[in-house]
């Protein structure tokens, strides 16, 4: 007997809808990329500060040491850059990492650190996070009980101590603080390194990078919870991005990752590593927050990328507007030994991703509050504008003269085709005019075809300093 028109047309809408739940329920890469505008385009990959922040200056300074990424968050018109850090004093400064915070009024910076830091840290002796507080991932809220104010900040950060590695939470009614710590912390238990917290339909994902290794690099797993303080379910399926295969640039293994929800994807921006500590920058999504799609272009920001570098590690990102900013901790070769076991400092770094290739973004490279009669500026003081990406570059002067300036301010610029060599001769030179008690400014544009740029300012003035100086590079194509 042959089958009805109807039987087949069921069996085949029954085939059809197993296969779909099959590949809903086992392979995150049948997703159609195209619900990716990032999936569907090539990252252009432009050089931010890089380093943006660096340890205390003072040897007693309680970041004096290392410091490593945490959370970047914008409340009004300020946005803060939370980094953990720790301090060779310590005597003053027993135990590890703490937390502290840093602001700027653009993306880019220039950020200032936080007067009061640390704005966290570790519990007393005895306590569960008695030897380090790190990781801090922060989001704003609305009130979950009469007890809250109509706002709340909540951090959201991994801390260790006699029983291992947990995550806690503290809130305050302030980005700066004072934090108080949850009294039922900690909130999740034995969970390795805090990447980053995100709501999605009224529900919080946690991703973090657990077990944590010999070199702290592994896999990433997820937590689910109705409210920030939890209870906290961790994924049945975990993990949800292992490393890759051998051979592969990131089969060493990931550093925690901050993971961002924008136009209904999980985005993941996260240090891969493909021997000891040697991490680039790659990217993977999702649309549920448990499959994830490596893109395949990856990584997205190479070593290479940014002179001198030797690890990205800690990576958390922020997305505004046509731009990504990659916020990461960044290890140099002229400043550690390749042994990261023999590390002597830790920077934090900025890098700047977008899809847009007729793109256009303004980088603050230097600021000097005086310069004195006759002084030049350092070249070190200058961040590197990488050229790589872009084919126009407009400097912009601006500085104030005192009450009678002799000669206007000078700006050099030198150049180099790996941003850690550079020429000892200008490239260009360029005068600002003066003006006697004014703010002057000046807009130079340029389409010098090398890799690297940095200025040098210059005052001729024998006899006044010059005040306020700051120099913006507006790059693009």
């Amino acid at each position: 007997m042959k089958p009805s028109c109807r039987t087949v047309f069921v069996a085949v809408i029954s085939s059809v809808l197993a296969v779909y739940v099959f590949a809903a329920e086992t392979a995150s890469e049948n997703l159609p990329p195209e619900k990716n505008i990032y999936a569907e385009k090539g990252f252009i990959h432009v050089l931010g500060p890089s380093p943006a922040l660096v340890p205390g200056e003072e040897d007693s300074a309680w970041d004096s040491r290392f410091t490593e990424s945490g959370d970047v968050f914008k409340d009004v018109d300020t946005y803060y850059w939370y980094y953990h850090a720790r301090s060779d004093d310590r005597e003053r400064w027993p135990g590890a990492y703490r937390i502290g915070v840093a602001t700027a009024p653009t993306p880019l910076g220039p950020w200032k650190k936080y007067e009061n830091n640390p704005v966290l840290d570790h519990g007393p002796e005895g306590s569960w996070d008695q030897d380090s507080v790190d990781g801090a991932v922060i989001m704003k809220e609305g009130a979950y009980d009469v007890g809250r104010g109509s706002e709340t900040y909540f951090m959201w950060y991994a801390a260790s101590g006699p029983t291992g590695r947990h995550i806690g939470l503290a809130t305050a009614s302030n980005p700066l603080g004072p934090w108080k710590k949850h009294e039922g912390n900690p909130i999740v238990k034995d969970f390795g390194y805090l990447g980053g917290v995100v709501k999605v339909d009224g529900k919080f994902f946690m991703f973090v990078q657990y077990p944590v290794e010999v070199t702290d690099q592994g896999p990433f797993r997820v937590a689910m919870a109705e409210k920030p303080e939890g209870p906290w379910t961790k994924y049945e399926g975990n993990p949800v991005m292992t490393p890759g295969d051998w051979g592969a640039w990131d089969d060493g293994g990931y550093s925690e990752a901050r993971v961002r929800y924008h136009e209904g994807v999980f985005h993941m921006f996260y240090g891969g590593t493909k021997t000891s500590k040697i991490e680039s920058i790659g990217y993977a999504y999702s649309f549920d927050g448990f499959n994830w799609i490596k893109y395949g272009a990856n990584p997205v920001v190479d070593l290479s990328r940014v002179p001198d570098g030797s690890g990205f590690a800690e990576v958390h990102a922020y997305i505004e507007g046509p731009f990504v900013y990659v916020y990461h901790t960044l290890r140099t070769f002229s400043k550690n030994p390749q042994n990261y076991r023999e590390w002597e400092t830790e920077d934090l770094a900025v890098q700047v991703l977008t899809i847009d290739p007729r793109f256009k973004i303004a980088m603050p490279i230097l600021f000097v509050d005086i310069l004195a009669a006759g002084q030049c500026s350092r070249l070190q003081d200058c961040l590197p504008i990488g050229l790589e990406s872009a084919s126009n570059l407009a400097i912009s002067t601006e500085c104030t003269y005192g009450g009678d300036p002799r000669a206007g301010l000078l700006a050099h610029l030198r150049t180099s085709e790996n941003g850690v060599i550079w020429d000892t001769v200008d490239y260009d030179t360029f005068e600002l005019p003066f003006d006697p008690g004014k703010t002057v400014k000046k807009t130079v544009a340029l389409s010098p075809k090398v890799k690297f740029v940095k200025v040098l300012v210059e005052n001729p003035d024998e006899s006044h300093s010059v005040t306020s100086v700051k120099i913006t590079a507006t790059i693009g194509n």
